[in-house]
């Protein structure tokens, strides 16, 4: 009997753990359904719509300087390369030219000329005062004398706007910039002829950006909320966190016949010269305060026409609610949109996971 006890004992004993494991477990029911899947309660905000125009910047035509050979001749020596920075007076380029040899030629034939006239003059003066020479014949000579005068100045001044002196030998000049600013463009190379004046291409084109044109493209259906003089705000890629405001300068009266917009001019300050020419910019025009939800662009589901989000009631349900959306939003990496209607204030929106639900009742 003492051995038949303690048999029994054990077998209760081994038992018990059994069944209290058998209770512990919880009901399939209980189990987590939804991992993966973040919610967050929206409130409505006030945002501004805004009207962007592409756009981007130029440097303003009144300070952009295209330097022309001012006789044909060779180019020697060209010291500048585009974007480098130069001062006003800064030599660029050494042009050789015979140009200068035919104006000296001309000016040498001049001075004769005038010693000739001089000379027939003074004569003249003599015969006249001895009844030798008559009064008609006197004004002819002081005409020609006057004559030869013009024709020397003219000689020399062409001399000195070629940028020579009149008594000097050198057939070399020296090009020089005439503004200080930013090299643009350069259009020829050392070496290369360049022709006269009349038919030249711009040895250098140099700009001063302390002040830029911002040019954007306005499509004719948005001129309604344009008038120059408004504010509005210029975003430069380049620069994402840079602040950038100004006036509407001019809007434009011609009208782009292939794409149908107007071009519009603002006019910003550039000190440090950190807006560069033909750089990309938007120009955001700020339209009507309104009340919107701003939620996570992974919160917003598309299927076929429709766009909605998922709402989380609250007997731990996942229902399915069409929204309409307004603009993209980006600031740094987050990626936010606007809902203009479908949600109420408080509601508990899922923002992570949504793609992994099915919806328990629809719109």
């Amino acid at each position: 009997m003492k051995i038949r006890f303690e048999t029994l004992l054990v077998t209760a004993l081994a038992v018990i753990p059994l069944t209290a494991c058998k209770h512990a477990a919880p009901p399939p029911e209980s189990q987590p359904t939804n991992v993966g899947v973040e919610t967050t309660v929206v409130h409505s905000t006030e945002s501004t719509d805004y009207l962007e125009v592409p756009a981007h910047v130029t440097a303003d035509p009144a300070h952009v300087v295209h330097i022309y050979p001012p006789l044909s001749g060779r180019i020697l020596g060209l010291s500048i390369l585009p974007g480098q920075t130069v001062a006003k007076g800064q030599v660029i380029a050494q042009l050789q030219s015979n140009d200068i040899a035919v104006a000296r030629v001309d000016f040498e034939k001049a001075k004769i000329e005038v010693l000739r006239a001089d000379r027939a003059l003074t004569r003249g003066k003599l015969l006249l005062a001895h009844d030798v020479m008559s009064q008609a014949d006197y004004y002819e000579l002081e005409a020609t004398d006057q004559v030869a005068h013009s024709e020397l100045d003219r000689s020399r001044q062409h001399i000195q706007q070629l940028g020579f002196a009149e008594n000097g030998v050198s057939d070399t000049i020296a090009l020089r910039a005439p503004i200080s600013g930013a090299v643009l463009d350069i259009g020829t190379a050392t070496g290369e002829m360049q022709r006269s004046l009349d038919n030249a291409t711009a040895i250098a084109t140099i700009a001063n950006l302390d002040t830029v044109w911002i040019v954007g493209d306005v499509f004719e259906r948005d001129l309604a909320t344009l008038r120059p003089g408004r504010t509005v705000d210029v975003v430069v890629p380049a620069y994402p966190d840079l602040k950038l405001s100004g006036r509407i300068d001019n809007i434009s009266d011609a009208l782009d016949p292939n794409t149908h917009t107007l071009k519009l001019r603002i006019v910003l300050a550039n000190p440090k010269h950190l807006l560069k020419s033909d750089m990309f910019a938007t120009v955001r025009v700020a339209g009507a305060a309104r009340r919107a939800f701003i939620l996570p662009s992974t919160a917003v589901l598309h299927e076929g026409d429709k766009t909605f989000v998922f709402i989380s009631s609250a007997a731990g349900k996942f229902d399915q609610r069409i929204v309409t959306v307004g603009r993209s939003l980006v600031s740094g990496d987050v990626k936010s949109i606007e809902i203009l209607s479908g949600l109420n204030d408080g509601d508990k929106v899922v923002t992570v996971g949504g793609a992994l639900l099915r919806p328990t009742s629809g719109d």
